[in-house]
């Protein structure tokens, strides 16, 4: 959070992107955490949240929906790489969102997979007043993040037992700024992790 304030008010300080940095990271690596995010190319993870090298283990896809390889990814950062915080990173105007929420017909080859993972998130907020993409955006980060709570056998057992975070956030494409969703910030299990950053 306080990198990402440093990105919006122009202050990046552009930490550990050195070559002293690459060298103490040659023989392994100790991400603090996991970001699940979209593919979208406005949305560079290290730059908006003003880290280095290092710092993030990133997960992305269109959509930020996840499947086997992207669950085994989560994974492994929590098992091999003692990664405490996992952020489900959403953005406003999401193409994958929006294109869920139109509906279109036809869609070719497998667009549909993410447009169909998509869609009980904006069948849950059709009724909201406001921008429709936007909000099935928001309601897509917290399904997301529910879903990883829910992921056995691994994330589940962590997350229940206070060993990691699964929260989620929304990067707006027109300000830079992240916000933490409340609804994943209510009930957190009492634990006892701490994060750099």
């Amino acid at each position: 959070m306080g990198g990402n304030k440093r990105f919006v008010e122009g202050k990046s300080i552009r930490p550990r992107q050195d070559a002293r940095t690459i060298k103490e990271l040659e023989n392994g690596q100790k991400p603090f955490a996991t970001i699940v995010g979209c593919s979208d190319s406005r949305v560079p993870n290290e730059v908006i949240f003003d880290q280095g090298l290092g710092d993030l283990f990133i997960i992305r896809t269109a959509g930020q929906v996840s499947a086997a390889a992207s669950y085994g990814s989560m994974e492994f950062a929590t098992l091999k790489l003692n990664t405490k915080l996992i952020v489900v990173l959403g953005h406003t105007e999401c193409g994958a969102v929006a294109a869920a929420v139109q509906r279109p017909e036809n869609v070719p080859g497998h667009i549909v997979t993410l447009i169909n993972d998509i869609k009980p998130a904006v069948a849950k907020c059709a009724h909201l007043p406001g921008d429709p993409v936007n909000n099935a955006v928001r309601q897509n980060v917290i399904e997301q993040v529910n879903h990883l709570r829910d992921l056995e056998p691994i994330l589940h057992k962590k997350y229940v037992d206070g060993e990691i975070i699964i929260v989620g956030a929304v990067y707006d494409i027109h300000t830079g700024k992240v916000e933490f969703l409340q609804e994943t910030l209510l009930n957190l299990p009492q634990n006892k992790v701490k994060t750099k950053g």
